[in-house]
């Protein structure tokens, strides 16, 4: 039976829903894209319940014409300030006669380490095992079949607050869609876009997205430390707009057309300049009733290089603060849309003073040719995710199953009015 999943990723500027199956060699095969703009959404967190149910019910509508399916679950990324991390250790002992390790020996040991004190407005979306102990040796990623009298886990613990979370499920759910899993969107994305070599080595993935920027570093093939910083393209945009005194949607618009976070030593030209310009003129609309103006590209240029140098430096002292600082020999990779930005390679690899590249998701076929850039590493990550910890939902069935079509929107109307 062919593996099929579903991944939404429910960010600040765009919502994604993905509809992909497992292929030949590792493949994935994407069967339907949603793609809508995200409405209802402020720094990852859902600040108006009703614009953002509906644009995931028009994301997920498209990504089903598409596929052919109806979707009934899904895994959906999680993310915002309100994220935070710890590294946490427990410990059980091996009570059989034999003592072998077994699966629920692992179980109890993680549950030790789940074993935390966090407040009562804050719950645990994530307990990954980093490593395990048996009687003092380390290193062991799977402690199944040895034997031991002692079994240790060293785990990374991913908490978020409770209403943030609660929206967020609200919002899916309302939209006809149960949840699979909650997975941390730049755990998602490193599925997408991070080799087991860098991993191993030492390696940073950096998902810069409009409203935030969620960051995971992995040593020895786990992940060690996760952030949010509340951040990201959105804030260029706004310093544009604040800056040239132009609308949010006209200085998108200068950052997307005209933007670099590394300025170019000489004037770059331009094809389609309009006549009368310079090469190193912009002319930009302001409000209603105001005339248009004449503003340097160099300028453009210095806003975006001033905001993109701040969130690295916010980077280099959350890296050193949390003790990793050269301990990342594969360096950083950049993802998310905000890393299609020209020239964020050179400001990132200044700042931080690490190898730099942009991570692309690859291993793509059906339609892969309309998401193959950073912007969609969260939601293949998602999608591969599920593959590797699950496999078919249950409810995701094909479209040309009249009832059972009908029955599950029937399903999702009730959810409106029912507690």
């Amino acid at each position: 039976m062919t593996q099929t999943v579903v991944g939404i990723d429910v960010g600040t500027t765009k919502i994604v829903t993905l509809v992909g199956e497992l292929g030949a060699r590792d493949q994935i095969n994407i069967l339907g894209v949603g793609l809508t703009p995200s409405k209802g959404m402020k720094k990852g967190i859902v600040v108006n319940v009703d614009e953002s149910v509906t644009s995931i019910v028009a994301s997920i509508e498209k990504a089903e014409r598409l596929s052919g399916y109806r979707i009934g679950s899904a895994y959906v990324g999680v993310a915002g300030g309100h994220i935070q991390s710890l590294n946490s250790r427990g410990v059980v002992a091996i009570p059989r006669a034999d003592r072998e390790i077994v699966l629920s020996d692992q179980a109890r040991a993680l549950e030790a380490a789940r074993a935390i004190a966090i407040p009562t407005q804050r719950e645990i979306i994530h307990v990954i095992p980093r490593s395990y102990i048996v009687d003092g040796q380390e290193g062991i990623l799977d402690p199944v079949g040895l034997s031991g009298f002692r079994l240790e886990v060293e785990a990374h613990i991913v908490t978020g607050a409770v209403t943030a979370i609660q929206n967020l499920i609200k919002c899916v759910q309302r939209a006809g869609v149960e949840i699979d899993d909650l997975v941390l969107q730049p755990l998602a994305s490193s599925e997408a876009v991070l080799t087991e070599a860098e991993k191993e080595m030492g390696v940073m993935l950096v998902d810069c997205g409009g409203g935030t920027t969620d960051v995971a570093i992995f040593i020895d093939g786990s992940i060690w430390h996760s952030m949010v910083l509340p951040v990201g393209g959105n804030h260029i945009t706004n310093d544009i707009a604040i800056v040239l005194r132009t609308p949010f949607d006209v200085a998108e618009y200068l950052k997307i057309r005209h933007g670099r976070a590394h300025p170019l030593p000489v004037p770059e030209v331009v094809e389609g300049q309009e006549e009368g310009l310079l090469e190193d003129q912009i002319e930009v609309e302001s409000f209603v009733g105001a005339k248009k103006r004449i503003i340097s590209r160099e300028l453009l240029h210095q806003v975006i290089e001033a905001r993109v140098d701040e969130i690295f430096q916010m980077l280099r002292s959350e890296v050193r603060r949390v003790g990793y600082d050269g301990l990342l020999p594969a360096g950083v990779v950049l993802t998310g849309g905000t890393a299609l930005l020209p020239g964020i390679e050179q400001v990132a690899r200044s700042v931080l003073n690490v190898p730099v590249r942009i991570g692309v998701p690859g291993s793509l076929g059906g339609l892969a040719e309309s998401i193959d850039t950073p912007a969609y590493a969260t939601s293949v990550g998602l999608v591969r995710w599920g593959l590797k910890r699950g496999g078919a939902p249950p409810f995701l069935v094909p479209q040309d199953q009249g009832w059972t079509r009908i029955y599950n929107r029937f399903k999702s109307w009730l959810r409106e009015f029912l507690p």
